[in-house]
């Protein structure tokens, strides 16, 4: 049975896209932890993400790499965290959320909500700063 990540990935759920290529979807957390909190999977389903290839997880890092970048000039922060926990969805993913304080990264922390006009706001400004 696919993944709510692949239902995403094949547009069978509606997601807030920030950046997609032939191996990698990007999107935005629909409960994140801070504004622009992104999640960043491979398309091939992989539960776990030390399952993937060598060269698979290379990518998606590299491919994270690129997100973060875009989301640090689009929302003020100090730098873009990095998570992998995939307890919760058999997908391999990682968070990107942005950080003023260490703190910002505990995944204990109250979700933020937004409305799904910032949403899109968000998800289209971090698209626009891909390089």
């Amino acid at each position: 049975m696919p993944s709510v990540f692949t239902k995403i990935i094949n547009g069978e759920i509606p997601s807030y896209k920030v950046a997609e290529d032939a191996n990698y979807y990007a999107f935005l957390d629909i409960s994140p932890l801070q504004k622009a909190h992104t999640l960043v999977v491979p398309k091939k389903e992989t539960d776990y993400i030390f399952d993937l290839t060598d060269d698979e997880l290379a990518g998606m890092v590299l491919f994270a790499k690129k997100v973060a970048r875009a989301i640090e000039k689009t929302v003020d922060c100090k730098k873009v965290g990095m998570a992998v926990i995939g307890l919760e969805v058999p997908h391999a993913h990682i968070h990107l959320v942005p950080l003023i304080e260490e703190h910002d990264l505990n995944f204990n922390n109250p979700r933020k909500t937004f409305s799904s006009e910032e949403m899109k706001y968000i998800s289209a400004s971090i698209a626009s700063n891909l390089e």
